[in-house]
């Protein structure tokens, strides 16, 4: 393939030309949407990894190089110098909001974090000990059974409604999650307090006793929701996105996106990363699993060190490292094995020749996950807390889907292998 404005591709003999779109950044993409109608054949490309399924203007990702552009702001810019409810204007908008309309947004944000007083019910009707994920997927679910006024997905003003809806109800019913699974009773949300902080009472505080939010983990909260609020078109967002091809309403692809998000090879790294610290289980043990990693022929792997994406060392791991230690240092936690592990690992892995020339340097998955097992969340609620903070990334992919005049309802093509076309046979003669 080669040319400036096309590409070419020979096959059976024959030559075809295919048009190429260039990005904002990035590398440009050869448009083979008439490939099947020129050649008569597909691509064959599993996982699509080498597939862009649409344009996007939301998130920009170079692994190589270890960048993250939400709207073309660095991810760490965002972290450090705003908020969350920031980010989601920016991520829903394409600018980052003024005084008045972060006002306004927040103010809609704040008077929709309600559920409606039935749907307290709908949580009882979980068997007790049920995965927070599972009760996730159920409620989200069914907020368009509440909803009707925001389900038609070709109204503009409805479609504004769910979205500010999701990103102020997911947390309620994430903090409901949770107390649902150790049997305390649910707690409101409270207009008084910002986003982070509202969830943070809502998990942690008792109707028997005033409960004042630590602001550091307050803070510390907001930046975890930043750096897992967008990914680009990773599984659970493609997931909301094909979801929304069929017109689907919002909430069902939410619903569909958590249930994608839930996978262990997605969501679930950061509780792999902490199951994987406790199975090393002191610093005594450490040399003989580092060994393990470097052993070719050893099936064991770090978890939380390098990334699929980030062949350089991942941004958000960068800011996410720094509120860790921040956490810690709050909660002036001691005499944790697991955690003292945890600091021992990062130390080798910034300065093992090994783990530096590899680039396998601590990821997001390894910060998060020490973070907020300090924070008190049991590890059942950290891909609850991703799917918090990336509810607003699939919104906003799912807006710009619906908005997008190009796409159509997904429909990828298979190789078939399978048997070839045989007549049926009579059950007596097979």
């Amino acid at each position: 393939m080669s040319g400036s404005d096309n590409a070419k591709l020979s096959s059976l003999g024959k030559d075809y030309d295919f048009g190429i779109h260039e990005g904002t950044v990035g590398p440009s993409v050869i448009d083979v949407s008439s490939l099947y109608g020129q050649t008569g054949q597909f691509t064959y490309d599993p996982g699509f990894t080498s597939t862009a399924s649409c344009k996007s203007e939301i998130t920009f990702i170079d692994g190589e190089e270890g960048v993250l552009l939400h709207r073309g702001y660095p991810i760490e810019q965002l972290a450090d110098q705003g908020n969350f409810i920031e980010t989601c204007y920016l991520l829903l908008n394409g600018e980052l909001p003024n005084a008045a309309q972060l006002e306004e947004f927040e103010g809609a944000i704040t008077n929709h974090t309600m559920l409606h007083e039935q749907m307290n019910r709908f949580f009882h009707g979980f068997r007790r000990d049920a995965h927070p994920m599972a009760i996730m997927v159920g409620v989200v679910g069914a907020l368009s059974a509440f909803y009707h006024d925001s389900t038609d997905v070709n109204d503009a003003e409805q479609r504004k409604i769910a979205s500010r809806r999701l990103i102020a109800k997911i947390p309620t019913i994430a903090a409901m999650a949770y107390k649902y699974s150790i049997g305390q009773p649910f707690v409101y949300p409270r207009n008084d307090l910002d986003y982070a902080s509202n969830f943070l009472n809502m998990c942690f505080s008792v109707p028997c006793e005033e409960t004042k939010v630590n602001p550091v983990l307050a803070r510390a909260m907001d930046r975890i929701f930043i750096l897992h609020a967008d990914h680009e078109q990773n599984a659970s967002t493609s997931t909301v996105r094909l979801a929304g091809s069929s017109g689907a309403n919002p909430f069902a692809c939410v619903a569909a996106g958590i249930a994608c998000l839930w996978g262990p090879s997605h969501g679930g790294a950061n509780e792999a990363a902490l199951d994987m610290l406790a199975e090393i289980g002191s610093v005594d043990r450490i040399p003989e699993y580092v060994a393990k990693a470097k052993d070719k022929n050893d099936p064991f792997r770090l978890i939380g060190f390098g990334h699929r994406v980030y062949k350089n060392y991942d941004p958000r791991a960068r800011v996410m490292q720094k509120t860790c230690h921040e956490v810690l240092k709050e909660m002036g936690i001691k005499d944790d094995p697991l955690l003292d592990v945890a600091m021992e690992l990062e130390k080798i892995a910034l300065e093992d020749p090994y783990f530096v020339e590899k680039k396998l340097y601590p990821n997001i998955d390894f910060y998060s996950g020490i973070t907020l097992k300090a924070m008190g969340f049991p590890t059942s609620m950290f891909t609850v807390l991703f799917a918090l903070a990336r509810t607003v990334g699939w919104i906003a992919q799912w807006n710009e889907m619906i908005e997008d005049p190009s796409q159509r309802i997904g429909r990828p093509r298979q190789l078939y292998i399978g048997s070839a076309p045989r007549d049926y046979a009579d059950i007596k003669t097979r």
